[in-house]
């Protein structure tokens, strides 16, 4: 029978008999679903607003690449700020906070314009509150469930970066019929909605820890395993969101598509990430989180390293659809080990590993747009990104059999 402590709670020991969707709390599980697909759909919402926004402000392709990178590095940021905050007053409170601002922020860009470069990385920082969602809606679901249901808990839940998917499809349609700072205005529609869905499903999990002190929070971050796991985060999911923000762009730039067919690549592309990460929860739950890694980090390297060179768009796309299943798997594989190792302290260190995953993105985004500006290509890139994948792959290899021998449940590790 096993034994999980959540937060530093009571022991919970679920009867052994117990399916998926009887171990833990439904409504909460979808509450934490919408709320992180929504906020994901507006967090990346400027990667395909990219290439009307940059004609009317007349920005560079540098300018373009940071523009989509700050909400990226803010919600990293954040997620910290907002993983403290989950811990101290829980995760829904938290959520409702968060979702107020962006609704706020995105409501007043509309009313009031965005008129600069200065102006957009402003509203960056605004849609960081979206993205900071991460730290929240994981361990909102997380806390109801099992050691053994974990990979399934956080991949259903943080499947909700399908939302990227939403913005890809319809921001520049939008942004076509009534022109992209209207997308601003009408996205608060859906945030609202989603906001009251959220207010009524969702529940905090009972047994709740005591607060902590600010300085106990961050003690995971003495262990070399929680610096790990950070590292393989900012790959997987910095790749992932990295690309779902800059494929509007390099579409755009690289093969002359219109916004909106751009758009439709970028949804296929990141549909395939976002669909396989629940997968990819389970498949780690079945052969264990580092066989499971091991095999998306070859994945992403291969992929990543010749899409520079795609003689097509055809090719890029399905180079591109590799690389995203490989990292959205990832992502499911690398929440299947955190609360294994961090099961008492899930809420910080969902927060520390979404910042450094954050963090990621923001370097894959930002690189992007530098290199189109130096060489007039995105290869090298690309070619950077690879690297640290294959990187990523040795530093899991080196520590693999110390993590089987010091955590325990080899089977799932």
């Amino acid at each position: 029978m096993a034994t999980a402590f959540l937060d530093g709670a009571a022991p919970v020991t679920p009867a052994p008999d117990k399916s998926f969707w009887r171990a833990g709390h439904s409504p909460t599980l979808v509450a934490a679903f919408l709320y992180f697909d929504l906020a994901f759909m507006v967090w990346v919402v400027l990667g395909p607003l990219a290439p009307e926004i940059s004609k009317t402000l007349m920005l560079t392709p540098a300018e373009k690449g940071l523009m989509v990178a700050t909400p990226t590095l803010a919600g990293a940021l954040l997620r910290v700020v907002v993983g403290l905050l989950v811990d101290r007053v829980g995760p829904k409170r938290s959520g409702a906070i968060s979702q107020l601002i962006v609704i706020g922020g995105l409501f007043s860009a509309w009313l009031l314009g965005v008129n600069s470069f200065a102006g957009t990385l402003a509203l960056g920082v605004i849609l960081g509150f979206a993205g900071a969602s991460f730290a929240i809606a994981l361990p909102l679901a997380s806390r109801w469930y099992p050691p053994e249901h974990q990979g399934k808990a956080m991949g259903l839940a943080g499947m909700g970066n399908s939302g990227t998917v939403l913005a890809a499809l319809f921001a520049p349609t939008l942004a076509k019929a009534f022109g992209w700072n209207a997308v601003l205005g009408l996205a608060c529609l859906p945030l609202g909605l989603v906001f009251i869905a959220y207010m009524i499903m969702a529940k905090d999990a009972p047994n709740a820890p005591a607060p902590k002190r600010i300085v106990d929070y961050f003690a995971p971050l003495k262990t070399a395993d929680a610096w790990w796991l950070m590292a393989f985060y900012s790959v997987t999911f910095g790749g992932f969101v990295g690309l779902a923000a800059s494929l509007p762009i390099y579409f755009t730039d690289r093969f002359g598509l219109t916004p909106i067919t751009a758009g439709y690549c970028t949804a296929a592309c990141v549909f395939a990430g976002s669909l396989i990460r629940p997968m990819g929860g389970a498949l780690a739950d079945a052969i264990g989180g580092v066989k499971a890694l091991s095999a998306v980090f070859v994945a992403a390297a291969v992929a990543l390293a010749f899409v520079g060179y795609a003689p097509s768009v055809e090719a890029a796309l399905a180079l591109f659809v590799g690389a995203m299943l490989a990292l959205g798997a990832g992502n499911g594989a690398v929440f299947q080990l955190v609360p294994q190792r961090f099961a008492a302290e899930i809420g910080v260190m969902t927060g520390l590993v979404g910042m450094a995953g954050g963090v990621g993105g923001f370097y894959l985004a930002s690189s992007l747009g530098i290199a189109k500006q130096v060489t007039g290509s995105f290869s090298p890139g690309f070619l950077i990104f690879a690297g640290l994948s294959l990187a990523a792959l040795v530093g899991l290899t080196a520590v693999k059999t110390g993590w089987r021998a010091r955590w325990g449940g080899a089977a799932r590790i």
